[in-house]
C-alpha cells in the first residue's frame, strides 16, 4: 500500500479492540503515526509493544469528565500534532426500552453522544489553527433506520448523524473535513449484546461485517484529495436485507 498518510498523526478512541484496532492497523499501514486512546491500560501496552514506535498509548477513561478533557494535551505531548481524529469509542444497549436500566441509558448516551461531542470540540481549535484536519465518527446503520429492537442505541446514532451534518458545515471553511462511517452489524464484542434471535439470524444469513472492512473504508475517506469530502458512508453486508 502507498504510504498515503505519511507524516500524519491520527488519534483513535476505543482503539484497543474492534473497529478502533482495525482502524489503527489500517492507518499504520498507510504510514500514519497513531495515538491509541482506550481505558484498557494492559491492552494498550501490549499493542504498543507489538506495533513499535509508530504507536503511542493514551490511557483515558472517556466517561470521566476530567480524564476525557486530557485527550488533547496528552496527544500533543506524545505526538505534537493531530491530523486525524477517529472518534470511535462507543457502547451498545438493545432490547425494549421498558426493560432498560436507566443508569445504563445514561452511560451509553454519555459515551456515544456527549463524549464524541467533547472530543471533537477539544481538537477543533488545534485543527482550525493549522487549517487542516480530518474527523471521522463511527456511527451505525441504526442512524438511518428506526431499528425497533434497539431504540436507545439507535437514538444515540441519530443524534450523532445530526452532529456530523451540522459541524461539517461549520468547519469546512477551515480546511477540516468531517464524515461518518455507518456500518451494519460488525463482528466485535458489541454484537454479543444483541438480542439472541437477531444475532443468530445474522450469523445464519452471513449478515455480518468484519472490522477490517470498516477500516478499509475509513482509510479510503482519509486519502481522498483535500478538495473532496466523503461525507457519510453507509455499508452493510449484501445479505443484510434478506
Amino acid at each position: 500500500m502507498a504510504k498515503e498518510l505519511e507524516g500524519k498523526v491520527a488519534v483513535v478512541t476505543g482503539a484497543a479492540s474492534g473497529i478502533g484496532l482495525a482502524s489503527t492497523e489500517a492507518m499504520l499501514a498507510a504510514g500514519a503515526r497513531v495515538v491509541m486512546v482506550d481505558r484498557d491500560e494492559a491492552a494498550l501496552q501490549r499493542l504498543c509493544a507489538q506495533y513499535g514506535g509508530a504507536v503511542m498509548a493514551a490511557r483515558i477513561n472517556l466517561l470521566d469528565p476530567a480524564d476525557c478533557a486530557t485527550l488533547l494535551p496528552k496527544v500533543l505531548e506524545l505526538a505534537g500534532q493531530i491530523d486525524i481524529l477517529h472518534a470511535n469509542a462507543g457502547s451498545y444497549l438493545g432490547g425494549d426500552l421498558v426493560d432498560n436500566d436507566t443508569s445504563a441509558i445514561d452511560r451509553m448516551l454519555n459515551l456515544n453522544v456527549n463524549v464524541v461531542m467533547k472530543n471533537v470540540h477539544d481538537v477543533l481549535p488545534h485543527m482550525i489553527e493549522r487549517r487542516t484536519g480530518d474527523i471521522i465518527i463511527t456511527s451505525s446503520l441504526a442512524a438511518h433506520f428506526p431499528t425497533p429492537w434497539e431504540p436507545v442505541y439507535a437514538s444515540s446514532k441519530w443524534a450523532i448523524n445530526c452532529f456530523v451534518q451540522t459541524v461539517r458545515r461549520q468547519v469546512f471553511k477551515h480546511g477540516i473535513r468531517v464524515g461518518s462511517i455507518s456500518p451494519g452489524p460488525v463482528v466485535t464484542a458489541l454484537i454479543a449484546q444483541w438480542p439472541a434471535e437477531k444475532l443468530q439470524e445474522a450469523r445464519e444469513t452471513g449478515s455480518l461485517l468484519e472490522a477490517r472492512e470498516v477500516a478499509e473504508v475509513v482509510t479510503f475517506m482519509l486519502t481522498r484529495p483535500r478538495g473532496m469530502t466523503i461525507r457519510d458512508v453507509v455499508m452493510m453486508p449484501t445479505n443484510f436485507d434478506l
